[in-house]
């Protein structure tokens, strides 16, 4: 390839699909396929249950209020909020810890050698919640219902991969490449594969940190 090709990538932190599959998307841009950018789509407004609060109108809302954290931060520049992804999704994902809180999301600040303080102005900063839900409008009234879904240059969305043991090195290549492929089918829209026993054992077990510590239960609207 003569350049990395631009992906706008929609991510909620607290999702356990889209970390993986944003493990794999690293692995390509430091391989120079592709320019990875970071966006906000929030799974707390898209599966809310009828009569709930939107997740802006709670005075801190799990995901929404962690990417209003990284709203501020790029800002300043986009790849703090890249650091600031990859540092709070590895702590829940991986750690188990509950950095949907305001303390601990203060305390991963602290380890980014960042002021702890900008949790409490970016909630301060209404603007902060303006971003985030301008991303997650954007795509969602494109039909959006998920994350990780990916935006290309050319326009079109896909959703996923949906992976748990995200491909490295020349794997990961393959798997960018059979993305490739579904793109020059613009009508094909869904592949997808059964989970039997073993593979339910293996996602269970890849999302346990993630499962104890999460705050909340999951809801799941149907996919269009």
């Amino acid at each position: 390839m003569d350049r990395a090709e631009r992906v706008d990538v929609y991510v909620d932190i607290i999702c356990p699909y889209a970390f993986q599959t944003s493990l794999w998307l690293r692995e390509l841009k430091r391989l120079g396929i592709i320019d990875v950018r970071w966006r906000f789509f929030s799974l707390e407004e898209i599966n809310r249950p009828e009569g709930k609060p939107h997740p802006w109108e709670r005075r801190w809302a799990y995901g929404f209020s962690m990417m209003r954290i990284g709203a501020l931060l790029a800002r300043e520049d986009h790849e703090l909020w890249d650091r600031w992804y990859l540092a709070s999704a590895s702590a829940l994902h991986v750690d188990g810890l509950k950095v949907h809180t305001p303390e601990v999301a203060r305390a991963l600040l602290e380890r980014l050698d960042l002021n702890p303080e900008l949790a409490d102005r970016a909630m301060a900063d209404e603007s902060t919640s303006d971003e985030v839900r301008a991303d997650h409008d954007s795509v969602a009234a494109r039909g959006t219902f998920g994350v990780p879904t990916l935006v290309f240059e050319d326009g079109q969305a896909l959703f996923g991969p949906v992976i748990v043991d995200p491909p490295m090195g020349d794997d990961a290549v393959a798997l960018w490449r059979l993305v490739e492929g579904w793109r020059r089918f613009p009508h094909l829209y869904e592949l997808k594969r059964p989970k039997e026993r073993a593979d339910l054992e293996l996602i269970g077990e890849t999302f346990r940190p993630y499962l104890e510590a999460r705050d909340w239960e999951t809801i799941q609207n149907p996919a269009p």
